[in-house]
């Protein structure tokens, strides 16, 4: 690989994924408050709307080392990535576009409301402002996934004479089926990331002895939503999603599974290591005839290998596209189980004094974080080695101008710049949490 397209790949991806860990807590603390200023408006219950501010609190943090950190990487598009800029622009620019003019604009405005006009607005129309920024949020993320879906499964573009791509059919764009699963599954793995978090931060209120009224609303708020879309994020999204990898990505599938060998009934690998030089899965943990199944609804389905394909059309890196997709289910799978007897212990009214369960609720906070991050890096791991699938390999789409050592200063910068952005944002986080949901400490504490 050329040495000036690794640092740039390199470049985009650590901006990214810094970037994501954003985003990915505001899209799924949004529906959340708007649940928690529900029940305040509804039971008129000022407990319930400490906890909505605490959380707009928090929110407000993460939306603006959001913006700070995604700003850059609409710059990339130019510097790092011109040749695809130029080749795709025509199509992708749209939906960027859309995404800040309308949703940007959406959620930033009645954020700045839901923050500081409460006392300036009616109880309702407060409501109606964390409805607004949860639309905004939800808005941004379908603007940004149907602009990755269409590199994914490209349609509604036609070929200009000069080689480059434009727009034919902008409901074709929106309307792409790969881009609907592609949304549900994401934003189903926000709302897991803004339910653990919520819920972590209720157990370690109530193993702190402090705020445990506001604990329990969090326990209870998180602990429910992560059990609902725990649940969906394995079925139906995450279903949907892999037969959509199935249908129009085969070679991706079989990289993810590790199949090297096209074969009826076709066995699910839970453990074993990828042996890509021999083609195998060494010491592998497998159950038989099961991802025929679950791919094609029969248990001797044939299902395509990687021997089915040429090998330059491989993802370039199958081992780390392995362990990513299976560090994503596998971290989903343990999300279901610690929610499921969360959600039985919250259901006996046993779970806000189960100390072993809260400190499970504590130390899972950072792995939707690890789960999400894994899942785009299937994602993305899974396209290689096309950029636009089937349009534009990775290769061309570089800035060609651009050396290897000015985009590596450059990402030097980045990493510096980012390490301390990332400390502000735990300082941040860190005092709002110690400081809790009221100015003043609970009585008798």
């Amino acid at each position: 690989m050329d040495s000036a397209l690794l640092v740039h790949r390199i470049h985009f991806a650590f901006t990214v994924t810094f970037h994501y860990l954003f985003p990915q807590l505001t899209m799924g603390l949004a529906p959340l408050i708007v649940v928690l200023k529900t029940i305040a408006l509804r039971r008129n219950d000022e407990i319930y709307h400490q906890a909505a501010r605490f959380w707009a609190r928090i929110f407000g943090i993460n939306f603006v080392l959001g913006v700070v950190t995604g700003i850059p990487m609409e710059f990339q598009f130019g510097t790092n990535w011109s040749h695809f800029s130029r080749f795709a622009g025509g199509v992708i620019g749209q939906t960027l576009a859309m995404e800040g003019v309308f949703s940007f604009f959406l959620e930033s405005t009645f954020l700045g409301l839901f923050l500081y006009g409460e006392k300036r607005l009616s109880p309702r129309a407060h409501w109606w402002s964390a409805v607004a920024v949860f639309l905004g949020s939800w808005l941004s993320g379908f603007f940004i996934i149907v602009t990755d879906a269409w590199m994914q499964h490209p349609v509604g573009y036609a070929r200009a004479a000069d080689g480059s791509l434009q727009l034919a059919s902008f409901w074709e764009l929106l309307l792409n089926p790969w881009a609907w699963w592609q949304y549900a599954h994401n934003m189903g793995g926000a709302v897991i990331t803004g339910a653990f978090v919520m819920a972590s931060v209720g157990a370690f209120y109530l193993l702190w002895g402090k705020f445990e009224a506001h604990g329990r609303i969090f326990l209870r708020v998180g602990v429910v939503a992560g059990l609902i879309f725990s649940v969906l994020q394995l079925f139906p999204t995450g279903d949907g999603q892999g037969r959509m990898v199935a249908m129009h990505q085969p070679v991706t599938l079989a990289a993810m599974e590790a199949l090297f060998v096209s074969q009826a009934g076709a066995p699910l690998v839970i453990l074993g290591q990828p042996n890509v030089d021999e083609r195998k899965i060494d010491n592998p943990l497998q159950f038989p005839d099961v991802l025929s199944f679950l791919t094609y609804r029969a248990w001797k389905a044939d299902v395509q290998g990687l021997d089915a394909f040429p090998s330059n059309l491989w993802p370039e890196n199958i081992a780390l596209l392995y362990y990513s997709y299976h560090i994503m289910v596998g971290l989903g799978t343990f999300f279901i189980a610690i929610m499921v007897v969360a959600g039985f212990l919250l259901w006996r009214d046993k779970l806000f004094s189960a100390r072993w369960m809260l400190w499970i609720l504590l130390m899972a906070l950072p792995f939707p974080y690890i789960a999400n991050t894994a899942g785009w890096m299937t994602a993305e791991l899974g396209r290689q080695p096309w950029l636009v699938y089937g349009l534009m390999r990775t290769a061309d789409g570089f800035s060609k101008m651009v050396s290897a050592g000015n985009a590596m200063f450059t990402l030097l910068g980045f990493l510096g710049m980012y390490m301390v952005l990332g400390i502000l944002f735990l300082f941040l986080v860190h005092r709002e949490i110690e400081h809790g949901p009221v100015a003043e400490v609970s009585s008798g504490h």
